[in-house]
């Protein structure tokens, strides 16, 4: 028996107990008082408040039961046991009638077991439920906000059912039941017991703190993480309703049931350019695992490094990649194995950095045996196939241009990280710099330079103006403009903190630079060797053959890689890739030993005629003859692409007129830079002269047409980044083109900026075409000094918002030439309206606007159709899918009652009843409905 007398004396326990755990536990406890009718609906609601902090809601449950009297009381402490119970069990026992008379009050009744069975599959449920009508788009939204876990998007679709009278708490009871069960864990197993709990430890040590990218300090992950933008890839063509608006999905969706590639596969691949945030997405899915706070599905999760397994050249079986290489098994170690064959889909598995694994993918040795040893590469590939551990999940991060065709057969899901979106880059400074008005001086600077604001779409870039945000406030020069100004700035950050203070200037100097040249050489010829050999991690011998020793090391620029084995002299690797390249392009300027005639083989980006660059180079720019092993020119040869087109944009920033002097008077050879320049300018405008001749030509009384691949945009950031007028001229002086298509070549802000800095000067006028990339505003923003030589412009499923669009329509008034604009699928509203109704009343060449797959209703579309009575050109335009009822179709027809140039109009998927379809359609036969 529990009396209230005991219960009160005993209440700063049961707070204590309560706010112990996490919040999942608390709404355990809550689930079973519900489910036994010992709190009311309106007790519950009170409860479970959200950005309530859990000592509150602790003490006021325990005020709302002890109202209750002793039973109330009793059955508190019974809770808080079952819920203590639930956590070491994946399912509980419970038995329903599917086809109950009372379904709502059925839920409540067995809502742990239904919670705990549901939270898995929530995702799918979620998408089943709205398909069949029973809830809205908005509430399914709602429950899948970034801020709820998956059991509390369970328990927030139970409470919707409990005040919906449509059916759907029914369709829940029944559908439920039908979920496959998640076998649980032998408890009784002490070993099996044992070694996850030493995995959860060791995954959490390893997870909970980010190790910054300078590895001078550790800042705790929960702290500083900031979501970054994940959208999933799907099939475009695909038969089914039209594509919305991409959203942006929370870290706990990687496993949800949607955009199926291969529903048969295992694998998860997340794709995203160098600095994206890629690894630091997999911490997180760690270190929440670990925390017991999302993914429990899973028992076991193993963490791989691919650039550290590349390393391991002694054949090895899944058994020993697992406990001698993540985590080892105290005892039993077979009977951990045995389990873990046996059930695989409670096995998590990630691969981090799948474009830094120097072999290629390929499914041509089969390897079936989990036990018999074979070489890493043939061992990843074949878990990654399925053939190893068939049903685990495989989690695998890498850069695109790593993943083949091939690969993608066996991926499950697909999805794409593309930074930070604006909010996002705002948050992260919050959460990096808390003193009071300094996160806001920031931010106001990144808004005013648009150039260094579209940079920190990356998170990398978002680090650097973190790291160096006293130079970026107090310089009295322009901010950095370009990706090599921005890697210039953080190695004087590097160099000054390392400089005695009396003795430190006050930037970037000739005389800081020369004081350390050697170390920065040292680093240069390390990084180098590390591309053309694709190692990321080097050991002490390794070091010392490159001359980098603990002075190098101490500059800041190597850190200690991650997961090294204890007791030997750690690994050191670049704090990131980027900076790898950048110290291999520094070498390559600066270094006495590298002939200028070898930078020929860094723009071909790898063996002669083996990519897309390669073929674009005239055979002059790189020799048939082989190289001495170990040269630059093999090193260069030898070279991932990806990595030597980051190292060739920073080649060419670093040999701009802008940075040559300084780094003249820091070596002393000014003729030596005027040769590696002169070099770069030819091998670049050689470049794109031979990708434009290779267009073919134009199909007859159609535009000739040119689909730019993701070689030709490295190609105009290297011009960029060089920043010379005349060689961006002279590159697209053989651009003869009526059609630029650069549609999912990873465009983003840098890539716009770049873009306009070179087409801007094209001699006849292009329709671009930029649709499904991540232009965003501040990209729409960078495009503008080129829209004069646009005839269209395409930007479907770019991100868009009202203010980006506003800004465009503006520049657009002066441009004579466009006449084309498509913005379907972005995030426009009603507020862009009057901007578009003033350009169809202004530009009386204007021929098509299309913006379907937006959110603007009938306010936007009467604004549309006063600006379209003014219009004598338009041909098309574009309002499908979007929020627009019968009170805007109506504005829109009595314009086309005046209007005798206007061809269509496409209104389908708006919100029109069957009537009022019909009697629409009978109105005009240029309405499409």
């Amino acid at each position: 028996m529990c009396t209230q007398e005991a219960f009160q004396a005993q209440r700063s326990q049961l707070v204590g107990l309560l706010v112990s755990g996490s919040l999942e536990g608390f709404e355990s406890v809550l689930d079973w008082l519900l489910s036994w009718d010992v709190l009311s609906w309106e007790d519950y609601e009170s409860l479970s408040l959200v950005g309530q902090p859990l000592s509150h809601l602790a003490r006021h449950l325990l005020d709302t039961v002890w109202k209750k009297g002793a039973w109330g009381c009793e059955q508190l402490v019974a809770a808080v046991r079952e819920a203590q119970a639930d956590s070491q069990s994946p399912e509980l026992p419970g038995h329903w009638d599917p086809h109950s008379p009372q379904p709502a009050q059925d839920l409540q009744s067995h809502r742990p077991a239904i919670v705990r069975r549901l939270y898995s599959h929530v995702e799918g449920v979620l998408d089943l439920a709205h398909e069949r009508g029973f809830i809205s788009r908005y509430e399914c939204d709602e429950i899948r906000l970034p801020i709820f876990t998956s059991s509390q998007r369970a328990r927030r679709l139970l409470d919707l059912a409990t005040v919906k009278a449509n059916g759907l708490a029914a369709f829940l009871l029944q559908h439920v039941q039908e979920l496959p069960v998640l076998l649980a864990l032998p408890f009784q197993d002490a070993a099996c017991k044992k070694f996850m709990s030493k995995l959860r430890t060791t995954v959490s040590a390893q997870s909970r703190f980010l190790n910054t990218y300078d590895g001078a300090e550790n800042l705790c992950l929960e702290e500083i993480y900031t979501e970054n933008v994940l959208e999933i890839r799907t099939e475009l063509g695909m038969a089914g309703p039209p594509q919305q608006s991409p959203a942006t999905l929370g870290l706990e969706e990687l496993f949800s049931t949607r955009g199926h590639l291969n529903k048969d596969a295992d694998t998860v691949l997340v794709v995203g350019e160098a600095g994206s945030g890629k690894s630091t997405l997999l911490q997180q899915l760690h270190l929440l695992w670990a925390a017991g706070r999302d993914f429990q599905e899973f028992l076991f999760v193993f963490p791989f490094s691919c650039r550290q397994l590349q390393c391991l050249a002694k054949p090895l079986s899944v058994r020993a990649l697992l406990f001698e290489h993540c985590c080892w098994p105290d005892l039993g170690q077979q009977d951990v194995f045995q389990f873990l064959l046996d059930h695989p889909d409670r096995v998590l598995l990630t691969f981090d950095g799948f474009d830094e694994f120097r072999f290629r993918f390929t499914d041509g040795e089969r390897h079936c045996s989990p036990t018999d040893p074979t070489s890493v590469q043939n061992l990843l590939f074949n878990l990654l196939q399925g053939n190893l551990l068939k049903n685990a999940r495989k989690v695998l991060t890498s850069r695109p241009d790593a993943v083949s065709a091939l690969l993608r057969k066996y991926v499950h899901t697909e999805f794409t990280l593309k930074g930070f979106s604006e909010e996002g880059i705002e948050l992260y400074l919050r959460k990096c710099h808390r003193e009071p008005g300094l996160a806001d001086r920031l931010i106001s600077l990144l808004r005013a330079t648009s150039a260094l604001h579209g940079l920190c779409h990356l998170p990398v870039f978002s680090w650097m103006v973190s790291k160096c945000h006293q130079e970026l406030l107090l310089q009295g020069g322009g901010s950095p403009k370009t990706t090599t100004d921005m890697y210039l700035l953080i190695l004087q950050h590097f160099l000054l903190h390392a400089s005695p203070p009396d003795s430190a200037p006050g930037g970037l100097e000739p005389g800081l630079l020369r004081g350390r040249l050697p170390t920065l050489l040292h680093l240069g010829q390390l990084a180098l060797w590390g591309l053309g050999t694709c190692c990321y991690v080097f050991s002490a011998k390794q070091l010392q053959a490159a001359h980098v020793d603990s002075e190098d090391i101490s500059l800041g620029f190597l850190v200690r890689a991650k997961r090294a084995v204890p007791g030997s002299a750690p690994p050191m690797e670049f704090l990131h890739i980027t900076f790898q390249c950048f110290f291999a392009a520094f070498y390559l300027v600066l270094s006495a030993d590298v002939p200028p005639s070898s930078l020929r083989y860094l723009f071909s980006c790898g063996r002669p005629g083996s990519s897309l660059l390669a073929r674009l180079l005239p055979a002059m720019c790189v020799q048939g003859s082989r190289c001495k092993e170990d040269s630059v020119e093999a090193l260069l040869q030898e070279a991932e692409p990806h990595n030597l087109q980051i190292t060739a944009a920073f080649l060419a920033g670093l040999l701009s007129r802008e940075h040559r002097g300084l780094l003249a008077k820091c070596q002393g050879s000014e003729t030596a830079l005027r040769q590696r320049q002169a070099c770069a300018r030819w091998c670049l405008a050689r470049s794109l002269h031979k990708h434009f001749h290779s267009i073919p030509p134009a199909v007859a009384g159609e535009a000739k047409s040119m689909h730019a691949m993701p070689g030709f945009i490295w190609l105009i950031r290297s011009l960029y980044e060089m920043q010379e007028e005349r060689l961006a001229q002279e590159a697209v002086r053989g651009l003869d083109v009526g059609h630029l298509k650069l549609t999912f070549c990873s465009v983003g802000p840098a890539e716009c900026a770049a873009m306009a800095f070179v087409l801007r000067h094209l001699r006849r006028p292009v329709a671009l075409q930029l649709d499904h990339n991540s232009v965003g505003d501040v990209g729409v923003e960078q495009l503008l000094p080129c829209l004069s030589v646009c005839t269209a412009l395409y930007l479907r499923d770019n991100n868009i918002s009202d203010r980006g669009i506003c800004q465009l329509i503006e520049r657009a008034l002066h441009c004579e030439q466009l006449q084309k604009l498509a913005l379907f699928n972005n995030k426009l509203t009603d507020g862009c309206a009057h901007s578009m109704a003033r350009l169809l009343m202004c530009k009386q060449n204007f021929l098509a606007l299309r913006l379907g797959n937006n959110h603007i209703t009938a306010a936007g579309a009467v604004v549309l159709a006063q600006g379209l009575r003014a219009n004598t050109s338009l041909q098309f335009l574009g309002l499908s899918n979007n929020c627009i009822t019968y009170r805007g179709a109506e504005a829109l027809l009595q314009t086309l009652e005046r209007n005798d140039t206007i061809l269509e109009v496409w209104l389908r998927g708006n919100t029109f009843s069957p009537e009022e379809i019909e009697k629409l359609s009978h109105r005009d036969a240029r309405l499409l409905l």
